[in-house]
């Protein structure tokens, strides 16, 4: 997989990636919250939204040895590499992301100093959840209050249709989702060299 004029995307499974660990450079593409609350060990965190920043340090590292971008589940790793691949830069997804790295008994490493925050699916649940109840008891009172709870509704059926989620692109935004410009800059010196 080291970098070549035409890239390619190629997937491994949770085992595979096991065995190929300590030749592999990891870039987990989840949110700093996500990342702290648990990753595969050597793992580099660059959030899937800052990636483009770091296409000349991926480059560096595709240079020197095998990508495996990672994920919760495998989607937005998968919507990495087609935009490294774009940019002629091979990388591998990790097949089911850290979910089924972690079921199949792997290691994950967490910061000795991270607090636990939520991973992102369990702060779109809490939000979409939390958006639905108040869009019906608003409604009680006000009947255009239950429209919240529609547009709810509906944005979770389209996000299951196409795999992707807006409420998590927004919920990405916020502080805690948010990598420090000094932790991204040691990453992404740290890949460059």
């Amino acid at each position: 997989m080291a970098h070549h004029t035409t890239a390619h995307t190629t997937a491994l499974t949770a085992d595979e990636a096991a065995a190929r660990l300590r030749d592999l450079t990891v870039i987990d593409v989840r949110s700093p919250g996500e990342y702290a609350s648990g990753h595969l060990p050597g793992a580099h965190n660059i959030p899937l939204d800052h990636l483009d920043t770091a296409l000349p340090a991926l480059r560096a590292a595709a240079d020197r040895g095998d990508l495996l971008v990672v994920c919760a589940s495998g989607a937005r790793s998968a919507t990495a590499c087609q935009r490294l691949a774009e940019h002629d830069v091979d990388a591998a997804t990790l097949t089911g992301g850290t979910a089924a790295w972690t079921r199949l008994g792997h290691d994950v490493h967490r910061p000795a100093d991270a607090r636990a925050p939520w991973a992102m699916d369990r702060q779109v649940r809490l939000a979409a959840g939390s958006l639905v109840l108040t869009g019906l008891l608003a409604g009680q009172r006000w009947g255009a209050a239950r429209w919240l709870s529609a547009g709810v509704a509906g944005g979770l059926v389209f996000s299951a249709l196409t795999n992707t989620c807006g409420m998590a692109a927004i919920l990405a935004r916020l502080p805690h989702n948010r990598p420090t410009a000094t932790d991204l800059n040691a990453t992404l010196a740290a890949l460059a060299d």
